[in-house]
Order: C-alpha cells, then sequence, then structure tokens
C-alpha cells in the first residue's frame, strides 16, 4: 500500500461538497476517474484508489488535490487497510470492478473467486469499515456502481452478474439500516447503468466476439448495444453527474435504490 498527494487547488468550484471526502475505488480510469472528477470539481478531498501504482498516481495528476491509495482489492486485508489509509469518509464509491467472459463450464474457479472478492467482498468490507464515521457525523452517501447486470443476465458473465446481483441485495439491507440509524442523513444507493465506453468495455470486445462467433467489429451492435432502445455507449462523465446528484443534501430521500441508466435496455 502507498499514499501520494497532488496538492493542486480546486479551480471554479461550486462548492456542493466542500468539506466531504470521497473514497472512489476502481478510480484510475472510467467511471471511478469521471466521479473522482467530478467530486473535485465540486469541491470535495478526493481519494482514489486502484491496483495498478502507475495508472492511480498518473489519474491522480489530473484530478485537483488528489490523494492516491493502493489496493488490491481481491484480498479482504487489503480493503481493510484501504479502510484505515484512507481516513475519515463522507462518501463512499464501490466501483472498482473487472469482467471475465466464458461459459459457466468451463469458467475458472479462481477468476470466480476473484470476481466476487473485488465487486462484492470488498463493498462489504470497506462499508463495514466506514459507515460507524458516517453514522457519527450523521451524513453519509454510500454509492455502489452496479451494472444493468445487477437486474438482468446475460450468458457468459456467471461471476460478474451473481456480484453485481448480489451488490444490490447489499445496497437495500444497508440503506434500511442507515435509515433507521441516521434519519435519512446517510443514504445507499446502487447506480446500474448498461454499457458504458470504459476500459473494462473495451477489453471483453475480443472474448465476445470469441465466445459469440461474431467479427470483432461487429461486437458493439450485435452485442454490446443490442438491447438499448439507444444505441449509444454510455460516457463516464454522464454516470458521474448522476452519482454528483445523488450526493446533494435534498437527495436523502433516495435510498435502498437501483437507479438504472440503461438507454432503454429494462423497457423491453
Amino acid at each position: 500500500m502507498s499514499i501520494a498527494g497532488i496538492g493542486l487547488a480546486v479551480p471554479g468550484s461550486s462548492g456542493q461538497l466542500h468539506g466531504k471526502r470521497a473514497l472512489v475505488t476502481g478510480g484510475a480510469s472510467g467511471i471511478g476517474l469521471a466521479i473522482g472528477r467530478e467530486f473535485a470539481s465540486l469541491g470535495a478531498e478526493v481519494v482514489l484508489s486502484d491496483i495498478s501504482d502507475d495508472a492511480l498516481f498518473a489519474a491522480c495528476r489530473t484530478v485537483p488535490g488528489a490523494k492516491g491509495v493502493v489496493a488490491d482489492l481481491s484480498k479482504s486485508e487489503s480493503a481493510r487497510a484501504l479502510a484505515a489509509q484512507a481516513g475519515p469518509i463522507d462518501i463512499l464509491v464501490n466501483n472498482a470492478g473487472l469482467q471475465h467472459v466464458s461459459p459457466v463450464d468451463e469458467f475458472d474457479e479462481a477468476m470466480w473467486e476473484k470476481l466476487l472478492s473485488v465487486m462484492l467482498s470488498s463493498p462489504f468490507v470497506l462499508i463495514r469499515a466506514l459507515i460507524p464515521g458516517m453514522y457519527g457525523r450523521g451524513w453519509g452517501r454510500i454509492l455502489n456502481i452496479g451494472s444493468v447486470h445487477s437486474l438482468v443476465a446475460s450468458p457468459y458473465k456467471s461471476a460478474y452478474v451473481s456480484a453485481k446481483h448480489g451488490l444490490v441485495g447489499l445496497t437495500k439491507t444497508v440503506a434500511l439500516e442507515a435509515a433507521a440509524r441516521s434519519a435519512g442523513g446517510v443514504t445507499v444507493n446502487a447506480i446500474c447503468p448498461s454499457y458504458v465506453r470504459t476500459p473494462l468495455v473495451e477489453k471483453q470486445i475480443a472474448d465476445q466476439a470469441r465466445v459469440h462467433g461474431v467479427p470483432v467489429a461487429e461486437v458493439l451492435d450485435r452485442i454490446l448495444l443490442t438491447q438499448n432502445a439507444v444505441k449509444r455507449l454510455i460516457e463516464p462523465e454522464e454516470v458521474a453527474k448522476y452519482a454528483a446528484f445523488l450526493c446533494r443534501d435534498e437527495a436523502w430521500s433516495i435510498t435502498g435504490a437501483a437507479l438504472t441508466m440503461d438507454a432503454g435496455w429494462l423497457a423491453h
């Protein structure tokens, strides 16, 4: 584990999140990095975490005032150490994730364990460690980055779909506990987008072509966007704006929800 600070001023901040400290996992790229940038622009002190030193600290240089903590969230002890090192956290964004595409009868057991550890067990560990501080301060926001696959399934993604479904269950359970403990001061929600333009999506295109038997160039239209009513990838910055809205005081009534950004996928 290592930590580094960049120490830049936050230009043009609206102050909406001034005085709040946010931890974003999977923060070196994609949705996590976009959320870190958005929160910093609103005045939050941002801690980004990821598994890669080089990628993480390169990302921190693009987020005003950000600090980086390297952590391997496939290991519970690393998640606990991250919670301790990040300091008091007002906003927790459980975003770290990975994908493995394979038929279930060929699915590697080690990969199954890794995906569930990163996307379900580590959010539990981080929530368990950080929510008492939110209770004590009377305010907190926990945002679990789910997926449309938190609500429906696709073939060849047994671990990912199982982890994301479980994350919604965790979200609902903790939201009920937090409501009873904080009278709406601490909210817990899952954001469930369909395909977002991230490195995670880009990396699975070849695997999707292989298991479905289609050319790589046709994966986007024939596989990834086939269920979307609007045939577009979502941009990470659009997810970040949604996350920022859920952190507003006026959003206190939104808790325990699996909030979709699915371009009409689930309207079918």
